[in-house]
């Protein structure tokens, strides 16, 4: 029910009176709007939102991190929905001043993340019992999927590329690590002592010799596929080059920590067991 008075992420009390021209600046925010149904009242993303395609098909304002003011009043939005990552403080500053509601809603790299935005999404926008809904069935998800313990835990690596000129290894706290754990393996991370991520280093890579690789499709389609792949930090030489153990799902499904993260997690158990069977 409308009009809905929230406390966002930061702290920030905004009001939201309408949500018929909703403008999400993350694409799993905007995955999730269309979850709860108010896809059609999406009038404009950011660059990120791939996913669904109805989303995809939307104008965009730019990236998330690199935002105008100019470019998203044009579209005289109701209210606008974002995480942390949005940016230059400057242009979300711009935005408050001209009155438009902006919402800052959690992105928390957990367990428990993926819900919680939900709810605040759902809040936000005045639907609260629609997102209950769609939180527990994907608490109740990732609760059903989630490993315990395994025996014999594959060790895995996360990798964000972009070419020769960007090769990371996602650290500790990235949307991947809990995931990793969750799905019965032990992240790369935790043995290199990775917390933020970390340039591809060749030599510690192959002192822990892992499992599998785990990699976004934009990511490795940017090196040439998985040819491509083994040719970044000596992978082609660790139990995961060799046995060519590589797993890839669409960006925004894997690092977005969104509405379908209880499938993703089955998904990776399944992989990871296949992957490492004798």
């Amino acid at each position: 029910m409308l009009p809905v008075t929230v406390v966002d992420h930061v702290g920030n009390e905004v009001t939201i009176a309408a949500v018929d021209r909703i403008i999400p600046l993350d694409g799993t925010v905007a995955e999730v709007v269309f979850a709860l149904g108010l896809g059609a009242n999406v009038v404009a993303t950011d660059l990120s939102a791939t996913y669904p395609p109805e989303a995809d098909a939307l104008p965009e304002i730019g990236y998330q991190r690199s935002l105008t003011a100019e470019s998203i009043a044009s579209f005289a939005p109701t209210v606008l929905l974002a995480t942390e990552i949005a940016g230059p403080e400057g242009a979300l500053d711009d935005l408050r001043r001209l009155g438009y509601p902006l919402v800052i809603v959690p992105n928390e790299s957990s367990p428990e993340g993926p819900a919680a935005k939900i709810r605040a999404v759902a809040a936000a926008l005045g639907v609260p019992e629609r997102g209950e809904v769609l939180a527990v069935e994907l608490e109740t998800s990732i609760a059903a999927n989630r490993v315990e313990s395994a025996d014999d835990p594959p060790i895995v690596i996360s990798l964000y590329l972009r070419g020769e000129s960007t090769q990371f290894v996602l650290g500790e706290a990235s949307a991947t690590h809990w995931l990793i754990e969750a799905a019965g393996g032990i992240d790369a991370a935790d043995l290199l002592g990775i917390g933020e991520g970390a340039p591809v280093n060749a030599e510690a890579i192959l002192a822990i010799g892992p499992d599998i690789i785990l990699v976004p499709d934009a990511g490795l389609d940017s090196v040439g596929g998985i040819e491509g792949l083994m040719d970044v930090g000596g992978l082609g030489q660790t139990p995961a080059g060799q046995n060519l153990a590589v797993i890839s799902r669409d960006d925004q499904l894997l690092l977005g920590n969104g509405p379908r993260t209880g499938a993703l997690l089955a998904e990776l158990r399944t992989a990871f067991e296949e992957l490492t069977a004798p």
